[in-house]
This record gives structure tokens, C-alpha cells and sequence, in this order.
């Protein structure tokens, strides 16, 4: 078991980030928390993908001294994939933050449950 561990470390760091991101995303009240936790469980899932996209001893997909055999490169969709992650995990934080910062105008307190229950009284007083 510990051999198996110690051969597939990325998998196993991948594995631990994503463990780590969403217990922080199920048992934090805090928004900017929640938001620390779904990062650290993109970057979980970032790292298996690009472990898993990785075959030891071959090249990036850049065709070099006429080597056309496929058997050369390694394939470039999980490095395609990892980056079009990033960039959507990128904009989905900024606008959780921009969503952040207007929750914490109106309630001046990031606590869910504090949220929703100004919000539940809100909606009675009307």
C-alpha cells in the first residue's frame, strides 16, 4: 500500500488537495473560506489531470528533428484541458469575490447562516 503511495505521489497529493478543498467548502460558514476551499479543489483536480496527461520519457507535442511517431509526444489534451480549467476557475472566483463583497455590503457579515437569517427577516418584514 505504502509502495503504491509513495509510485503515484501526484495522484495521492491530488487526492489529499481535493479532500482538504471540500471539506473546507462543506464545513466552513465563512465565504471567503468557502472560496479558499473550491481554489484548493480546482488545483486538486488540476494536478491529476496534468499527472495523469504525463508519460515519463517522452516530449511536449512540438515536432523537433522531423520526429513525426506519435509515440515521441505525450498528448496535449489534459495540458489543454488544465488550461482552460484555470482560466474558467479564474472567473468563476472573481465573480464569487464581486458576489462576496455585495453580500458583505448589505449584511456586513460573511457568515451563511448569519446571511440567511437577516435575509429570511427581511423578506418577513415586507
Amino acid at each position: 500500500m505504502l509502495e503504491t503511495l509513495l509510485i503515484n505521489y501526484e495522484e495521492a497529493a491530488a487526492i489529499i488537495l481535493f479532500g482538504i478543498g471540500f471539506t473546507t467548502l462543506l464545513f466552513q460558514r465563512n465565504l471567503i473560506k468557502k472560496l479558499i476551499g473550491m481554489n484548493i479543489m480546482d488545483t486538486g483536480v488540476f494536478l491529476f489531470l496534468a499527472s495523469m496527461g504525463y508519460i515519463s520519457g517522452r516530449k511536449a507535442p512540438i515536432i523537433t528533428n522531423g520526429v513525426t511517431d506519435m509515440e515521441a509526444y505525450i498528448n496535449p489534451v489534459p495540458a489543454g484541458l488544465v488550461l482552460t480549467g484555470i482560466v474558467v476557475s479564474v472567473s468563476v472566483t472573481a465573480v464569487m469575490l464581486s458576489l462576496t463583497i455585495r453580500l458583505y455590503r448589505r449584511y456586513h457579515t460573511l457568515n451563511l447562516d448569519d446571511i440567511y437569517a437577516l435575509s429570511k427577516h427581511q423578506i418577513e418584514d415586507r
